[in-house]
């Protein structure tokens, strides 16, 4: 009957119809007369009972409605049809005197198909739903509330999916029935899941904490289903997602930890009304930065970026959330920072105030297969964003920097650390005119970046596995996005000058235990020597060049609080200008001359701390042979333009 065309089941649900009227009729007859003969005298009775009541159902249109989606609307409809009947055979009672129009009769025809229409519907919805739910997905909802019944309730018309329960902590609970389906103790989940066949359980609590979602995913993990979850309550109501936009756990979703309140002073304090530019705009924490930044009310908003398209998207996406009443001018720059001529053009031109520096290369090994472009993009970009920075009055520079920069074992964070002597020597050296703020803000990695872990290891475990580690003793910072800008913007209105700020990332995770986890949620097993028979392996494939076991946030040891709780401060070593103005130009030279060889001991003579690893890994190696000095240039700092 699914397979028939559409047509046909409109023509099989019309004769159910007028067969269920006229059994209405005879019977709604029969029973005020106890006479046969009162139902077919005359004979034409039953039938115009029957055309009316198929000319109510057509003009209500209860035969567009789909069988496997009705609902209370239906219902009203049909009570329409019934009264409607009625109400024309009272009428014509006026006019005819038959024994099927008297008022018992009518009143008993009405009440009688408005039982046929609504039992032979219902009947029909059972009937599609249990042929169609035979290789549905078998579901359990976590959460007995508001939103876990919008979520059965959009669920019901999903031929894919049949919520067979749901499952509540809460005491009370147990025993109710919500969208016709029964709520049982949570303590009831593990003999459920065998005896229906639960496959997968949906978290259905959005207004709860990451701790208490954190606490439930614990719990759910041993038991052998996938678990998903709806979205958090502030996407739900700020219309970016529904109730029944169901989607995999998250990482954020397993650190447990609760977002701090931003401070709304700290925020706004160096954007609302202010001209703001964020280089690297179109990367991970350089777009949500500007997602953030524009809803502060800054007077404008360049977006400087290197790559076309993600600053197409970017401009477009930020556009189209503009507020109308308080318009932000948004200017999209497409360029390098390395061309010092165009930054300081746009600068000056834009008049910019406040200035957050994200343009970095910060992949591990890619750097570490091409260190020229690396310390080129990273230092000497930096460099030429400060001075501009100085010469076109920015008031506020923030420097984007990672964990990656302390003790570094790679060139990508090598580099890292080196711009971080340069802002720190730059804000040294305009700190007696009162000139432009310099600071830093360190954090680890954010989730939902490119080249995350996360959805690497999803796409390794859709495949079947196995999954692919480093080692299994790595560690890892974890924060989100959103949080880590946000931390960014306010971290850079508390700077005084040359300031290192570090976002508390919480406690570091242990990505072995997280990929377990992963495989665990997504309804699988792991497979190592106690289970040979697990689904999914995991495999060590041993640390990349220059990638570390654990990172840190700190090179000393002392720190400092801030007045905000989730953000620290501390005063690090530096060079002074005028020591690191002549390393600034003999990288030039290695860079410009392709002397890639000397790249790490350029790095190593300001970043003490660089440990390189032992094997050379770029990627095309020296374009000349040289000795171990490297020699001094006398090329002007900041005159040429790298591309």
């Amino acid at each position: 009957m699914i397979a028939l065309p559409r047509p046909a089941k409109r023509l099989l649900v019309g004769l159910m119809d007028s067969g269920g009227a006229f059994a209405a009729a005879g019977i709604a007859i029969f029973s005020q007369n106890a006479s046969l003969r009162s139902v077919v005298d005359p004979w034409w009775q039953v039938p115009l009972m029957v055309l009316l009541a198929e000319a109510f159902v057509l003009r209500a249109g209860l035969y567009k409605s789909v069988i496997r989606y009705i609902a209370i609307p239906t219902a009203y409809r049909i009570a329409k049809v019934a009264f409607m009947v009625v109400a024309v055979l009272l009428a014509l009672r006026l006019l005819v005197d038959v024994p099927a129009f008297h008022a018992g009769v009518v009143i008993n025809f009405g009440l009688l198909l408005a039982f046929v229409l609504g039992a032979g519907r219902l009947a029909a919805r059972h009937f599609l739903g249990v042929t169609s739910d035979r290789d549905a997905e078998r579901l359990a909802i976590f959460g007995a509330g508001d939103a876990g019944a919008q979520l059965a309730y959009s669920l019901s018309s999903d031929r894919r999916r049949r919520v067979i329960c749901f499952v509540d902590d809460r005491h009370g609970t147990a025993g109710m029935m919500i969208a016709d389906v029964p709520v049982y103790q949570a303590d009831d989940l593990p003999g459920l899941i065998e005896s229906q066949r639960i496959s997968s359980v949906l978290l259905a609590v959005p207004s709860a904490s990451r701790r208490r979602k954190k606490d439930i995913i614990d719990w759910l993990e041993p038991f052998p289903v996938t678990v998903k979850t709806v979205p958090a309550l502030g996407e739900i109501l700020s219309g970016k997602s529904r109730i029944s936009d169901i989607r995999d756990i998250e990482i954020e979703d397993l650190l447990g930890r609760d977002a701090v309140a931003p401070d709304d002073a700290l925020l706004s304090a160096t954007i609302r009304g202010r001209s703001v530019m964020v280089t690297g705009a179109g990367g991970s924490i350089g777009s949500e930065l500007c997602r953030q930044i524009v809803q502060l009310a800054p007077e404008h908003l360049v977006l400087f970026e290197v790559n076309e398209l993600s600053l197409f998207n970017l401009e477009r996406e930020i556009r189209s959330h503009l507020d109308p009443e308080r318009p932000t001018r948004v200017t999209a720059i497409l360029g390098s920072v390395l061309d010092a001529s165009l930054v300081a053009t746009v600068i000056r031109r834009f008049r910019i105030q406040t200035l957050y520096h994200a343009a970095a290369y910060k992949h591990v090994p890619l750097v570490e297969q091409n260190v020229a472009a690396g310390l080129c993009n990273n230092v000497l970009g930096t460099r030429n964003v400060a001075e501009a920075a100085v010469g076109g009055g920015v008031t506020r520079f923030i420097l984007v920097s990672t964990d990656k920069a302390v003790r570094p074992t790679n060139v990508m964070g090598a580099t890292k650390r080196a711009s971080e002597l340069v802002v720190q020597a730059m804000a040294a050296r305009v700190a007696s005119s009162e000139g432009c703020i310099f600071s830093m803000v360190r954090f680890g990695n954010v989730l939902g970046s490119s080249g995350s872990v996360v959805p690497y290891f999803r796409e390794q475990i859709n495949k079947g596995g196995p999954i692919t580690v480093t080692h299994p003793d790595i560690t890892r910072f974890f924060m989100t996005i959103p949080e880590a800008a946000q931390l960014v913007i306010q971290a850079g209105a508390m700077a005084q000058g040359s300031e290192v700020f570090l976002l508390d990332m919480g406690e570091p995770v242990r990505i072995r235990d997280l990929a377990k986890r992963m495989i665990h949620l997504a309804g699988f097993t792991h497979r190592d020597e106690r289970n040979p028979n697990g689904d999914i392996e995991i495999v060590y494939s041993g640390l990349r060049p220059g990638e570390k076991l654990y990172e840190e946030l700190l090179i000393s040891e002392a720190s400092a609080t801030t007045q905000h709780s989730m953000i620290g401060c501390a005063q690090e070593s530096y060079l002074p200008w005028e020591e690191l103005l002549p390393w600034l130009e003999q990288v030039e030279v290695a860079v410009t001359s392709q002397r890639r060889g000397q790249v790490k001991q350029l790095l190593q003579r300001v970043v003490s701390e660089y440990t390189p690893a032992t094997d050379d890994h770029d990627a095309i190696g020296d374009a000349q042979e040289v000795g171990s000095s490297v020699p001094d240039h006398p090329l002007r700092h900041g005159a040429v333009s790298f591309q």
